[in-house]
This record gives C-alpha cells, sequence and structure tokens, in this order.
C-alpha cells in the first residue's frame, strides 16, 4: 500500500507551481468580482517605486436568521432569503421546500436538491447536506422532511441586501497563486469573526501531506449573477448552520473562471497549505478529508458542461497543485486518512460520488473527469 510522500517545502511547492503555472498563463479577469460590489484602490506600483497603498472593498454583512428542530421547517425572516440551507440526519427521498413571498401565495412545493454532502472527518453520521436552495428574495418558507429526519437545521441567509462594511484587501488583488490569478478569502468578503465561537476557533487548521485531489460542484443555480455573493453564503452555511467552522473547500471556481480561496490555511500567502507545503484540512468529503483537496465549480452540473473559462481554470489549478506535489494526474492510488486510517482506492482526480453516496459533482461533470485528468497530465504536471 503506498504511503503518503513527505510534504515538500514552502520554496519547493511555490517553485514548481510558479512553472507550471507560466505554462498556462490563466489569468481570468477577477478584480471586478472581489465582493460583487467593487473596489477602491490607490497607487498602482512599479519596479523601484513606492508600495502600493493600501486598498479595500465594500461588502454587504452577512444576515442569517438559523432555527433547529421543528421550529426549522416553518420561517419567517426580517429580509429578502438569498438562500436556504438544510440539513438533518436521515433519509433524503422526498424532502421537499416551498417559499413563501410577501403578498403572494405560498409558492409550489418543490424537491430538495441532492447537494454536496460533506463534513469533517470526525463525522460520518450519514447527515444529508442538500446545500443551498435559491430563495429568490421569499420572506420565508416551508420545508416537507421524510419520517425519520432528524436534528434538522435551516438557515435563511442573505449575503446581499445586508448593510455594507468596509474590508482591507491587498494591493495587488486579485492574488496570484504561482501564475494564477486568485480572489483571497478578504477579496470575496470572508468575514473571518465566523471561524470562531465562543471566541474559540471552531475547527483550528491541521495540516497534511497531500494526496489526492477531488472535484465538486456546489449545486447552486448557474448563470450566476454574483458568484461572489454566493461563495459568502456557502461560508455561512457551512461554518455556522453546519458547525464546521469554516467553508468546506479549498477552492471555488465560477463561470467566469475566477478561483476564489476556501478554507483559511494561514497569513503566508499561499492558499489552502501551510508554511512546510502542507495541505490544511477543509470538509468537503466527510471521512476522507485529511490529504485531499477539494475544488468545488460554483453551480450545478447534472446535465450541463462546465463553461470553457471555468474548465480552463479547473484544469489549470489541477495542474499547478499536481506539479507542485509531485502527484501523477492520471494515477489510481489508496488513500489513507491520516486522521483516522480509513482507507480508499480512488483515481488521483476523483469526483465527490467516487468517496460517499452522492450526487456531486453532477453527472455531466463526472462523465468529464477522464478528459479533465488527460488534459492535466497533457501540460506535464505528472513527473515526479
Amino acid at each position: 500500500m503506498p504511503h503518503p510522500k513527505p510534504a515538500v517545502t514552502r520554496r519547493t511547492l511555490v517553485t514548481a507551481l510558479g512553472a507550471t503555472a507560466a505554462a498556462l498563463a490563466v489569468t481570468p479577469a477577477a478584480s471586478a468580482a472581489a465582493a460583487g460590489t467593487g473596489t477602491a484602490a490607490a497607487g498602482t506600483g512599479a519596479a523601484g517605486a513606492a508600495p502600493l497603498a493600501a486598498r479595500t472593498t465594500r461588502v454587504p454583512v452577512t444576515r442569517a436568521q438559523s432555527a433547529a428542530g421543528r421550529e426549522a421547517t416553518t420561517v419567517r425572516a426580517g429580509f429578502p432569503i438569498r438562500y436556504v440551507g438544510v440539513s438533518w440526519d436521515g433519509p433524503a427521498r422526498g424532502a421537499a421546500i416551498r417559499l413563501h413571498h410577501d403578498g403572494a401565495a405560498p409558492g409550489a412545493w418543490q424537491p430538495l436538491p441532492g447537494g454536496c454532502a460533506g463534513g469533517p472527518d470526525e463525522d460520518r453520521s450519514g447527515r444529508v447536506a442538500t446545500a443551498l436552495v435559491a430563495a429568490d428574495g421569499a420572506h420565508g418558507y416551508e420545508l416537507r422532511l421524510p419520517d425519520g429526519a432528524g436534528n434538522v437545521r435551516s438557515a435563511a441567509i442573505d449575503t446581499v441586501h445586508g448593510p455594507v462594511r468596509t474590508v482591507a484587501i491587498a494591493p495587488t488583488t486579485p492574488s496570484t497563486f504561482c501564475g494564477v490569478e486568485y480572489l483571497s478569502r478578504a477579496a470575496w468578503g470572508a468575514d473571518e469573526t465566523k471561524r470562531f465561537k465562543n471566541g474559540v476557533e471552531n475547527s483550528p487548521a491541521k495540516y497534511y501531506p497531500l494526496q489526492t485531489l477531488t472535484v465538486h460542484h456546489t449545486d447552486t443555480p448557474n448563470a450566476d449573477p454574483d458568484p461572489a455573493a454566493t461563495v459568502r453564503a456557502i461560508y455561512e452555511y457551512h461554518a455556522i448552520t453546519n458547525d464546521w467552522g469554516d467553508i468546506g473547500y479549498h477552492f471555488l471556481i465560477d463561470e467566469a473562471g475566477r478561483i476564489y480561496e476556501g478554507r483559511w490555511s494561514g497569513d503566508d500567502g499561499i492558499p489552502a497549505h501551510d508554511a512546510s507545503g502542507n495541505v490544511v484540512t477543509a470538509f468537503h468529503t466527510a471521512g476522507f478529508n485529511s490529504g485531499n483537496l477539494g475544488i468545488a465549480l460554483l453551480g450545478t452540473l447534472s446535465t450541463q458542461e462546465p463553461t470553457a473559462a471555468a474548465r480552463a481554470s479547473l484544469t489549470a489549478l489541477l495542474a499547478a497543485v499536481a506539479r507542485g506535489h509531485h502527484l501523477d494526474p492520471q494515477a489510481h492510488v489508496t488513500f489513507v486518512n491520516p486522521v483516522n486510517g480509513v482507507t480508499k482506492p480512488v483515481e488521483m482526480i476523483s469526483g465527490h460520488r467516487d468517496w460517499m453516496a452522492t450526487d456531486c459533482p453532477g453527472g455531466t461533470m463526472y462523465a468529464g473527469l477522464p478528459a479533465l485528468r488527460a488534459d492535466v497530465a497533457a501540460l506535464g504536471t505528472g513527473g515526479h
């Protein structure tokens, strides 16, 4: 049985990733989407010139109304709801939601989607997480759950209409991860206080050598007009409603190809890694997280292909990470979770459904994984 290789050093990781990224030259325009509200800059900077001045972005405060148990099935919010997040223990078949808009009759019952189920490695209880249901400004909702459903949680979430806060961001936003542009957590508006509960970090970062790469979709609407707001909603749902302490993915990619930094990994400017090149544990694949890097494409890819821009950014990011960690994108490996000893034979680049019972990353995206692996390998990232 193969064992994880020792973590690469930060310098080795940066150098290797930089070589890959330079060949890819993937730099999707990202600054306008920093938080869905624009940015303000002072100074441009140049070689030998004065340092770039500080920049800020204005981000709507996330408003959320959470409930548990019976109260979670009938909710009236004091704000227009952008998304409803729901989770429970028990069977999924038959779950449904209907939305309530002011001045109108209740909407039709609609099935709750399968979502992208995740959770900490310590929690393999089988909780069904239905991700986020678009609520289109509703002011309330009802849930209809299967017999036997327990530990019900729901949250009405608004990441668009709340009061605006000013956030400091890097002068060079969007940031560059070894040549591949990405939006830092600050740039998309992550409220870092949400990682803490009662003044203590809810899920302190832990790091392990990287073994595998997993592709997801978020099971949220396609043609999203404000993807940064959706990332903030996913963050609220994962960190607070599900009590994971942070967003579950290491990276997210929207339809325009913009890459968003996910799980917090420190302040050294290298997303998803610590200073030694180990990967931070996230929450995207319950029971199999530690040493497993998760990338989620925003949208629903059950019958729709990812956009060309999203797929190009996914390929670039996978290529850079695989090269930096000396991973063969087309290898079949045995994953060994360093936390709980659980093993799983998987492809080096897998889909979420390879790990557990879920539709994620959608049927169309999953069918495209062999071609994706070949494209990543063709970039020369599989060498050791």
